[in-house]
């Protein structure tokens, strides 16, 4: 069967043709359906509704989704080709993509240059006059590798089991390379003048990108082969740029240490702190450094993506919809969500929040049991959390504070020696602080921990205008820990799953 059927995206107004057979995961990433698991009926997180039209249930679906959700015309998208016109509700949202735009000190030079902070979600990119350090253009993007995945394990495994890390590959240098031509485009500026392009991401996302075999990434020790500063002509990508500039990702740190979190240190200065200072990225690999201007160490914990919505049975992104903030008003549990709509959802920060407030009422022991033994609780209808999503919260929130403890012993520092605590990416700059030690998150006093942004970003940036010598040496500088190699790591991990009684002092 050949020619086009027409799809009608609901509440959106939008339709499109697309050939007859289209995968609905390709037609509808780019509408803001979520594929957290890659494809492989695992989640419920790219359900949509078919108002008209025809969708079979197969085996997968019918495994995964209930009789009545089936009944009310509830499908996977992962598992559905559109072979006739269809008319589909789907929950469109617009993300928040995190940028940056903070002040920082550089020496100026020639030229024009390009960051990009290459992140396992979403890319941003800016382009900077390197003369005056100005951004003159931004660009930011879902990353057209999610819809393999929401997680970078998902990625790693569909690189390696399935063979197919050469399309992940392209997909980011296609996606990178159109995002410089759309800088300069929007800038007016002149391709010629374009001298630097400097990436950051995570381990993952730098063998991708890199064409580094992701093989060792998938099994223990977990260790990369290859982890160092890489180099590229736009030729090797495939960019048409029209200039003939360097591309660099920055070097890894170690293991799942990625260049963002270099990146992270050279933003915040932490390799030049005179006082012990400790910078955490929390995602679904969370990244912690301790340590001065006479030493800094690293390490990654395997927190989840509970932080990111993803496991979450009503979880999804910090986007329209989603509850990002729930508190305690006259003894009553209220809620706000992003875009004051009506709520579909629960990001990190709205999870982190709710334990927060039903551990205060009573709702939530301290083992993560809910008081009264039930299966769910009503947050704001319709969006509960049920008992495997605290479970999911407690295993990130252990591994994060687990780490921390485990950082803090090796250096020979005590929390109370620490001057300050960055947060950084979207979920620390929005989670509140309050309910992040609340849960035992962040053991640190509140007036030590600051929300710093976009660090990947702000480092990338900075990078422009360093010799990369300089951040190759400064890479080589961090000790990076493996904290399976501990041996009380797995004693202080379980330690640290159980909520506080109260918050800590």
């Amino acid at each position: 069967m050949s020619g086009t059927v027409r799809i009608a995206l609901k509440p959106l107004g939008a339709s499109l043709d697309v050939p007859v057979g289209s995968p609905l995961q390709d037609v509808l990433f780019p509408y803001g359906v979520e594929f957290p698991c890659g494809g492989r009926a695992r989640c419920k997180g790219c359900r949509v509704r078919v108002i008209e039209g025809d969708l079979p249930v197969t085996p997968e679906q019918a495994r995964i989704l209930s009789p009545g959700e089936l009944a009310a015309g509830w499908r996977l998208a992962c598992h559905c080709r559109a072979e006739g016109n269809l008319t589909l509700e789907l929950a469109q949202w617009e993300a928040a993509i995190l940028s940056d735009e903070a002040p920082f000190s550089f020496t100026p030079r020639s030229g024009l240059g390009v960051a990009i902070d290459v992140g396992t979600t979403t890319v941003v990119a800016q382009l900077l006059d390197l003369r005056t350090g100005d951004v003159m253009a931004v660009s930011s993007a879902l990353n057209r590798q999610a819809r393999h995945g929401a997680d970078i394990m998902s990625r790693v495994g569909f690189a390696v089991n399935e063979k197919k890390q050469d399309v992940l590959t392209g997909l980011i240098r296609e996606q990178t390379g159109a995002m410089v031509v759309e800088l300069l485009t929007k800038a007016r500026a002149n391709p010629a003048l374009l001298a630097d392009v400097v990436l950051v991401g995570n381990t993952v996302m730098h063998h991708l990108f890199s064409g580094i075999d992701c093989t060792p990434l998938s099994r223990y020790p977990f260790e990369p082969e290859r982890d160092g500063l890489m180099t590229f002509a736009p030729g090797e990508l495939g960019w048409r740029t029209g200039a003939e500039h360097t591309v660099r990702f920055l070097p890894c740190l170690g293991g799942f240490v990625g260049s963002d979190i270099l990146a992270g240190i050279m933003a915040v200065n932490l390799h030049r702190s005179p006082e012990p200072a400790c910078l955490i990225d929390l995602g679904t690999n969370g990244e912690i450094v301790i340590g001065s201007e006479r030493g800094l160490i690293c390490c990654s914990t395997a927190a989840g993506p509970a932080f990111e919505g993803a496991r979450i049975y009503m979880g999804m992104r910090a986007a329209t919809g989603a509850i990002a903030e729930v508190d305690i008003e006259d003894g009553a549990i209220v809620v706000k969500t992003l875009g004051d709509v009506a709520p579909r959802g629960i990001c990190g920060s709205g999870l982190v929040d709710a334990a927060a407030a039903f551990l205060e009422k009573k709702i939530l022991r301290t083992s993560g049991r809910f008081a009264g033994g039930e299966a769910t609780v009503m947050v704001a209808p319709p969006v509960k959390l049920s008992q495997t999503d605290i479970r999911e919260l407690q295993l990130a929130k252990g591994a994060i504070a687990a780490g921390i403890r485990i950082l803090l012993r090796i250096s020979g520092f005590n929390a109370d020696d620490i001057s300050r605590v960055y947060l950084a990416g979207a979920f620390g700059n929005y989670v509140n602080t309050a309910s992040a030690r609340r849960i035992g998150l962040v053991n640190f006093p509140s007036e030590k921990i600051h929300p710093a942004g976009n660090t990947a970003l702000r480092g990338a940036k900075r990078a422009l205008f360093d010799d990369p010598a300089v951040q190759e040496a400064l890479a080589g500088s961090v000790r990076h820990i493996m904290l399976d190699r501990e041996p009380d790591f797995q004693d202080v991990y379980v330690e640290e799953m159980v909520f506080p009684e109260s918050e800590v002092s």
